[in-house]
């Protein structure tokens, strides 16, 4: 079969190009080599004389001046441009979609697991604790995979004891989740607390909103955590007593604690709108914008280091100063273990080891009086001649 000429130019000099798909199926498609015309020839019955030429469009191949026009190359660009667009937005629709499905998984695991721990009977600062950290941690990194959660706590320029409460955190969750996981190996350094002198105490709860002197000036008198005043109800004041009923937290014990008449003041200067005595997000973010603008403007920066626990510390630092009796402060704070009191021996020693003290002196001979003199406060010192001395002081 001879081809056919072309119809612009009537060359013979024709290659063809390609079939082309129609209703009335393939077609042969042509293009002359001396115009760059293209064409098809369809046949529209079996009948040579019935053959009729299909004018495509023109694109002359020998002619410079005529490039511009040549518009199949771009077109074709522009079209794939556009689905390669598509794909990509595409693309990455499905990847937000499987990255939001991944993190509201997450999600509904952190929730999962908080009620197993709320079943287990935890606290709530501890439900709240473990929420905080594995929800900020989901944020950065697959909190699924140990080993990038592994890896995300050794690059934080964090405090050691931080990092030990994450991997107790994530150890936890791992356990409920049933995925091994071989925790990193952190220990905690153990610090001296700050002890601020008690006139920046002063300074901060006069210079307070009245809910928060009230709050600060419970928390110095009682050495009660901030957690425990947060909870207590207008039911737990007895103003008529001066006494002060605190629910415990973190395993400590039930006390009943005595407050001053300043303190009471402080109380009774407060609305009474609902059970809760103070609302803890203002009663933080009050104190923090407090500390911060009392530090530039008194040009004190210690003021910066004191925190709710630091009333916690200043007073049980104190009592025992005053006291000398540790059982005592042990009792004040609610601690089961001595060993946490112990601390408030060490830095009584270093803050006032200048100080002349005077004493109650009194002896023993039977166990029974040395027991009577322990409860009262007496403290051992010495056994001369079979007789125990015990001091107090004054």
């Amino acid at each position: 079969m001879s081809l056919p000429q072309c119809p612009e130019c009537n060359s013979s000099k024709v290659w063809k190009d390609g079939l082309r798909k129609t209703s009335e199926g393939y077609v042969q498609r042509y293009i002359c080599r001396e115009c760059g015309y293209r064409f098809s020839e369809t046949s529209c019955n079996s009948s040579e004389d019935s053959q009729h030429v299909q004018k495509i469009q023109r694109q002359i191949l020998n002619c410079a001046d005529a490039l511009p026009y040549n518009r199949q190359v771009s077109v074709a660009l522009a079209r794939g441009s556009k689905n390669l667009a598509e794909v990509e937005s595409r693309n990455e629709k499905q990847a937000a979609g499987a990255t939001e499905a991944r993190t509201e998984d997450i999600q509904g695991k952190i929730v999962e697991f908080l009620w197993y721990l709320k079943k287990q009977g935890r606290s709530e600062s501890t439900l709240k604790q473990y929420a905080r950290e594995l929800r900020h941690a989901a944020k950065s990194v697959n909190i699924l995979d140990p080993e990038e959660v592994k890896k995300s706590i050794a690059e934080k320029d964090i405090k050691e004891t931080t990092k030990c409460n994450l991997v107790y955190a994530f150890q936890t969750f791992y356990k409920f989740l049933g995925i091994k996981w071989n925790p990193p190996q952190y220990k905690a350094a153990k610090t001296i607390p700050f002890i601020p002198q008690e006139q920046e105490l002063n300074i901060l709860i006069s210079n307070a909103s009245k809910t928060v002197s009230a709050f600060l000036q419970l928390l110095k008198e009682t050495g009660i955590r901030s957690g425990e005043a947060l909870k207590l109800q207008w039911s737990d004041i007895d103003f008529e007593r001066h006494v002060v009923r605190v629910t415990p937290e973190k395993n400590s014990s039930p006390r009943i604690l005595p407050l001053s008449q300043t303190a009471i003041a402080y109380l009774q200067r407060l609305p009474k709108k609902r059970q809760k005595i103070f609302n803890r997000g203002s009663v933080l973010t009050t104190f923090f914008k407090l500390r911060k603008r009392l530090a530039f403007k008194l040009n004190n920066p210690r003021l910066m280091n004191i925190s709710f626990h630091t009333f916690r510390h200043w007073k049980a630092t104190m009592e025992y100063h005053k006291t000398k009796d540790i059982l005592h402060v042990m009792q004040l704070l609610g601690h089961r273990n001595i060993q946490n009191t112990l601390i408030y021996i060490t830095i009584d020693n270093a803050l006032f080891q200048d100080q002349t003290d005077e004493f109650h002196v009194k002896t023993a001979k039977t166990a029974e009086e040395a027991c009577k003199l322990v409860e009262v406060g007496f403290e051992y010192v010495n056994t001369i001649c079979d007789v125990h001395i015990y001091r107090k002081r004054k």
